[in-house]
C-alpha cells in the first residue's frame, strides 16, 4: 500500500517572526479581550492594523473553524502570508482542561492543514500557543496538520496527481512555539503526532478503497503491508484454517460471496514486556455489506464499502503502536469478509455454530458484523488476550442515538470501560457510555438456539453489544460502535469527505497507557 498523502512534520527552532514559510497559521482563542496576541508582538503592525480592524468590526470573531488570511508588509517577518484560525477555549466542561486545549489545537491545525492543501502551499508553519502541557499541544498540532491535509485523490484523473502519491513530493509543516524555544521534548511530541496522524490516514485510505478492489484478500494484503515495517508480526488465516478452527459464524456470513474470507492476526510483543496484560483489539472487517438476503435499500448502499472501518482502525492502531513503541503486548484480530445475497447465502431462520460452541439463530442477515466479531473475540481469547476492545460500524441504532458527534461505548466492568473512555479523551475522540442492562440480553433469547442475532427494533445498539458480550467469557471488554463517526458524507473545514479513521488514536493511547488497568 502506498503511503498516504501527508506532509512531513518537523519541530521548529525559530520564533514565528523569523520562520520562513508559504503560510504561517496562528490559532486564535476568541476575541481581542480573551486573546490579545501579546505573545506575537508586532504581528498586527506588520499587517497594517488589518487584524485589529477585523476583530473590532466583527469580520473575524475567532469562532471555531473560522479563518482570516492577511498579508504582512514588513521586512521583519520572514513569512508574508498569515492565516488566523478560530480556536476558542472549550467552555462546555465536558473534558479535562489539558484535553480541551489539545483538542482545540488539533482542530485548528487540521483546518490550517486543509486550507494549505487546497491552496497548494508547500511550506506551512503552525504556531503552537495557548495554556496546557507544551508537548501534548505540539503532538496534537502535528496530528491535526497530517489529518487535515489528507485528500484521497487516487482515482481522480483531473487533479494532476498520480494514484500512488503526491505530485511533487511531500509538503513540510513546522510546529512552532510562540517564543521559538526548541527542545527534545517538542521534537519527540511532533514525531508522535505525525505517527498517529499517519496511522489515522492509513485507516482512512483503507476504508475509502472501493470494494471491487478491497476484497477480503486484498484487505489482508494491504494491512500486512501497512503494519509489518513497524515490527508487527502478522498471520493471515485462509478459509481452510478458518474452517479448521470451527468459525461457523464468520464462514456463515462469507458463504454468500464468491470472495473467500480471511482472518488477519497482528501481534506486537515488545522486548521485556510481561506476558500479561495482553490487550486484544478486534475490528469488524466487512469489505462490503449488501445486507445479504435481508438486503439493504439501494439509497446510500455505496457507503457500505466502509463497513470495514473498524478493522481499518485496528490496522491503523497497530501501525501506530509499532511505530511508537508501546510498552504493553497487543494482539489485533480482524475478520474479513463480504456479506452478499448469493445462492449459497445464509437465510433468516438458519442456525450457525461459532468456534466457541455458541449457536445463533439468524433472524436478520444484515446483522452480520456481530456474527464475525463473535468468532474473532473468541480467537483473541484463545490467544491469551486479557483485556478486549472491539471496534465496529455495527448499528444504525447508534447513529440514531448519537449521530456523528460521538461513538457509542459499551463495556464491563465499569473500570475497564472508564479506562477506554479516558484514552478516548486523551486522544480527542468523543465517546459516550451506553447501558448494558440484562433486559437487552433477554431480547436475544431464542427458542431454537443459544441466541438470536437481533433483538427487535428497540434498543438496537444495546442488544447488539449484549450479543458481543456473550463471547467475552467475562473478560474486561469494551465495544465501540462507530457507525455514526467512521464516515463524513461531505467535506468539512477540518477534514475531507470520506472515512475518518476514528478510534485509531484512542486504541493507540490505550495501548500506551502507563497507568494500571484496573479490572
Amino acid at each position: 500500500m502506498s503511503p498516504p498523502l501527508a506532509p512531513k512534520i518537523i519541530a521548529g527552532v525559530t520564533p514565528p517572526v523569523a520562520t520562513e514559510a508559504d503560510l504561517l497559521a496562528i490559532p486564535i482563542g476568541g476575541d481581542s479581550d480573551s486573546d490579545p496576541l501579546d505573545d506575537l508582538p508586532g504581528l498586527d503592525a506588520a499587517a497594517g492594523g488589518t487584524i485589529a480592524r477585523a476583530r473590532a468590526s466583527g469580520e473575524f470573531c475567532g469562532k471555531r473553524h473560522e479563518t482570516f488570511v492577511v498579508h504582512l508588509q514588513s521586512d521583519t517577518w520572514r513569512t508574508s502570508r498569515v492565516v488566523l484560525v478560530g480556536a476558542p477555549a472549550d467552555t462546555t466542561g465536558t473534558a479535562d482542561a489539558n484535553a480541551g486545549e489539545t483538542d482545540r489545537l488539533r482542530d485548528a491545525a487540521a483546518v490550517a492543514g486543509r486550507l494549505a492543501d487546497a491552496r497548494r502551499f508547500r511550506r506551512v508553519a503552525f504556531v503552537c500557543r495557548g495554556p496546557g502541557d507544551e508537548p501534548s499541544l505540539a503532538q496534537a498540532a502535528a496530528e491535526g496538520l497530517v489529518i487535515g491535509s489528507y485528500r484521497d485523490t487516487r482515482y481522480k484523473t483531473e487533479t494532476g496527481r498520480s494514484l500512488d502519491g503526491p505530485e511533487e513530493g511531500r509538503s513540510v509543516c513546522t510546529v512552532l512555539q510562540s517564543d521559538g524555544r526548541p527542545g527534545d521534548a517538542l521534537a519527540d511530541a511532533v514525531r508522535r503526532g505525525m505517527a498517529l496522524g499517519d496511522a489515522t490516514n492509513v485507516a482512512r485510505r483503507l476504508a475509502n478503497e472501493p470494494s471491487n478492489i478491497l476484497t477480503p484478500r486484498a484487505f489482508a494484503e494491504q494491512a500486512v503491508e501497512a503494519v509489518e515495517p513497524t515490527g508487527i508480526r502478522t498471520e493471515v488465516l485462509d478459509e481452510r484454517a478458518i474452517t479448521d478452527l470451527g468459525m461457523g459464524l464468520l464462514l456463515g456470513v462469507a458463504q454468500g460471496s464468491r470472495e473467500p474470507p480471511r482472518l488477519l492476526v497482528m501481534r506486537y510483543d515488545p522486548p521485556g514486556a510481561p506476558e500479561a496484560p495482553l490487550l486484544g483489539l478486534i475490528g469488524k472487517g466487512v469489505t462490503f455489506d449488501s445486507g445479504g438476503i435481508s438486503i439493504k435499500p439501494a439509497g446510500g448502499m455505496e457507503w457500505m464499502k466502509s463497513d470495514m472501518a473498524g478493522g481499518a482502525a485496528v490496522v491503523g492502531a497497530m501501525r501506530a503502536i509499532g511505530q511508537l513503541g508501546a510498552g504493553r503486548r497487543v494482539i489485533g484480530v480482524v475478520p474479513m469478509t463480504e456479506n452478499m445475497p448469493g445462492g449459497r447465502a445464509i437465510r433468516p431462520g438458519d442456525i450457525l455454530t461459532g468456534a466457541s460452541g455458541t449457536t445463533v439463530e439468524v433472524i436478520n442477515t444484515d446483522a452480520e458484523g456481530r456474527l464475525i466479531l463473535g468468532d474473532a473475540i473468541w480467537y483473541a481469547r484463545q490467544q491469551g488476550a486479557t483485556h478486549l476492545v472491539d471496534v465496529a460500524t455495527l448499528t444504525g441504532a447508534c447513529v440514531v442515538a448519537l449521530g456523528d458527534a460521538a461513538s457509542g461505548l459499551f463495556g464491563r466492568p465499569e473500570t475497564w470501560s472508564a479506562a477506554v473512555r479516558r484514552a478516548a479523551v486523551r486522544a480527542g475522540e468523543a465517546v459516550w457510555p451506553m447501558p448494558l442492562y440484562k433486559a437487552y440480553r433477554e431480547q436475544l433469547r431464542s427458542e431454537m438456539a443459544d441466541l438470536m442475532n437481533v433483538g427487535g427494533r428497540a434498543a438496537g445498539a444495546c442488544t447488539a453489544a449484549s450479543f458481543l458480550e456473550a463471547f467475552t467469557d467475562g473478560l474486561p471488554w469494551a465495544h465501540l460502535d462507530v457507525a455514526g463517526t467512521a464516515w463524513h458524507e461531505k467535506a468539512r473545514d477540518d477534514a475531507a469527505a470520506g472515512a475518518t479513521g476514528v478510534m485509531v488514536r484512542t486504541l493507540a493511547a490505550l495501548a500506551s497507557d502507563e497507568g494500571s488497568w484496573e479490572a
